[in-house]
């Protein structure tokens, strides 16, 4: 058995190598030439995966350790008998800790704000039911939309009202084109319209959600604060696009240690129910001790204290901006500070909530 991976995996080794030959390769530039005596293939959202990867190519098993997909080909793994695999909800936590820690970075007083302050969450998946959770430990009020589930927990408006009325627009999406519910470009310029200039505007699902050349025109007439952790053309960036947002990061807010090590371990266990194996391995077995910020600290007071030191998103702010070379990021640059990213760890480790 012989596998291929993105070598930006968390723990692969841990998880397969006595399972299977492991070959490691940049996602971004993997080619069928790499994959031409593959059965198993492990990926994040940087490769695609379709018939000019696979065509001639023994691959029976494809995963990816992200919560989307749209970068997998799924009606062409369906009709070549191909298994496949991705990790919902494997970040789900680290991207609701990113939005909250992004909110408190622009506006620390909402440490305090209570009920004062609206979130409105844009998609109730993993990732969206999360957030909601966390932000309501807060004592924050919570709007949420979603037209494809009822979440019992979280009251649910329509896009309308969820946009005129939060004090906070956080997006959670997954990127559709087609359909009855199409998510591209769910953001434009009509509906920038319907927020008040000082609504915050953050973006952690995929960046063609808003339309970029709409949100550039919107900041430059409402100086509006807006977080992009995504962008529409990346890893095409632009300056003139960064030098608007308020924070920018390298597509990175699902980048906890847990998160990277439970997406490599759902896509192991995938491979281990394909093949019939004994599922025995457990990441948290390996990750290593943390400070204990929340120890004799309520939720409010650890992070006012701490949380620059769990996580400090200007530094990943300023890095993103110094990759910059003749007004656009540089591709290379771009993905190092994704493939070289610091550790990060969950709230949970420190021994503060999850949801």
């Amino acid at each position: 058995m012989n596998i291929v991976a993105d070598e930006n995996l968390a723990f692969t080794d841990y998880f397969f190598a006595d399972l299977a030959d492991i070959q490691h390769h940049a996602g971004r530039t993997l080619t069928q030439q790499n994959l031409t005596q593959t059965q198993a293939l492990l990926v994040r959202s940087v490769t695609q995966v379709n018939a000019a990867l696979l065509e001639g190519t023994p691959v029976e098993f494809v995963a990816s350790a992200t919560i989307g997909t749209d970068h997998l080909d799924i009606p062409y793994l369906e009709q070549h008998g191909i298994t496949w695999a991705n990790a919902a909800g494997c970040n789900a936590q680290a991207v609701a800790e990113y939005v909250i820690t992004a909110l408190l970075k622009l506006k620390p007083e909402l440490i305090d704000a209570n009920d004062e302050f609206c979130l409105g969450i844009v998609g109730l998946g993993n990732v969206g039911t999360r957030l909601a959770a966390m932000a309501k430990l807060l004592g924050w009020k919570v709007f949420g939309c979603d037209p494809l589930v009822q979440r019992d927990q979280i009251e649910q408006v329509d896009l309308e009202t969820l946009l005129q009325q939060a004090n906070a627009v956080s997006l959670h999406v997954p990127m559709v084109k087609t359909g009855q519910h199409p998510t591209y470009h769910l953001i434009n310029a009509e509906r920038l319209a319907q927020l008040a200039p000082e609504t915050i505007l953050i973006n952690s699902s995929r960046g063609a959600v808003i339309a970029e050349q709409d949100l550039m025109a919107d900041i430059r007439q409402t100086q509006r604060q807006v977080v992009l952790d995504v962008f529409e053309h990346e890893p095409m960036i632009s300056q003139e696009l960064l030098d608007l947002v308020t924070l920018v990061t390298p597509h990175i807010a699902g980048y906890s240690l847990e998160g990277k090590a439970r997406g490599t371990q759902m896509i192991y266990e995938a491979f281990c129910k394909k093949y019939q194996l004994e599922i025995n391995k457990d990441f948290r077995t390996q990750l290593p001790a943390c400070e204990p910020f929340f120890q004799a600290l309520d939720l409010k007071q650890a992070l006012v204290k701490h949380l620059s030191e769990i996580y400090d998103i200007q530094q990943d702010d300023a890095n993103l901006r110094a990759c910059v070379v003749d007004g656009w990021v540089h591709q290379p640059a771009f993905d190092a500070l994704r493939k070289n990213y610091p550790l990060r760890r969950e709230w949970a480790a420190h021994g503060g909530p999850q949801a």
